[in-house]
């Protein structure tokens, strides 16, 4: 007799990876890392960020289906390979439309395939995946959240220490300190993050961080 099928959430896993390269913005060149994100089972996933090197996101994929290609924001060492990876996975890329510009920075008028909206949901592997709009670093940056894992995947809105780079072009620290405020706080506080360069956190580590601080 065959063993029964677990839950999805029991099948699903993440499977993670750092690149090396570049982020440049507003005349400045800064050499960076960047974590790369594969949510799926061992059929079909989806791939969180294009940063640097396609073929190491290639490898954390498989021979996996993947089905998109979430980007939690536009800026270069982000998207720089997205067009690339596309191809290369047969995957569509989704973009929040409100970091257009920033997107045109890198890949001029070359189109993403699909908008993401906030409270859009994604469905991999049996798990869903909310789209939660947290613009400061930039208009349209997104966080992912998996209520079914405890997992968020925050990009550059929140860190390990706290929020986001500001100060350069197409970002604001009061928005982005509102987004995380009552967007990101909101969630239970276990819930764990994985973020988009360094280490993860937890939105209860981050939550207390703040207290007294910003928030």
């Amino acid at each position: 007799m065959s063993a029964p099928t677990p839950p999805a959430p029991e099948r699903v896993r993440i499977d993670h990876a750092t690149t090396a390269g570049t982020f440049t913005l507003d005349g400045e060149t800064h050499e960076v890392e960047n974590n790369v994100w594969v949510l799926g089972d061992d059929e079909t996933c989806v791939v969180v960020d294009a940063p640097h090197d396609v073929d190491t996101v290639l490898d954390l994929v498989g021979e996996r289906e993947c089905v998109g290609i979430l980007l939690t924001h536009a800026h270069d060492d982000h998207v720089r390979f997205a067009p690339e990876l596309s191809s290369a996975l047969e995957a569509p890329v989704l973009l929040a439309p409100a970091d257009r510009e920033v997107w045109s920075l890198t890949h001029g008028d070359l189109p993403w395939d699909d908008d993401v909206a906030d409270g859009d949901v994604f469905t991999v592997a049996g798990v869903d995946i909310e789209a939660i709009a947290t613009p400061g670093h930039s208009p349209g940056s997104t966080c992912y959240l998996v209520p079914a894992l405890g997992v968020l995947f925050s990009g550059d809105t929140l860190f390990e220490g706290g929020p986001g780079a500001t100060g350069r072009s197409f970002s604001d620290r009061g928005t982005l300190e509102g987004s995380i405020r009552d967007r990101l706080f909101t969630l239970p506080l276990g819930t764990v993050v994985h973020t988009g360069h360094g280490p993860d956190t937890t939105i209860g580590a981050e939550r207390a961080r703040a207290e007294g601080d910003w928030l």
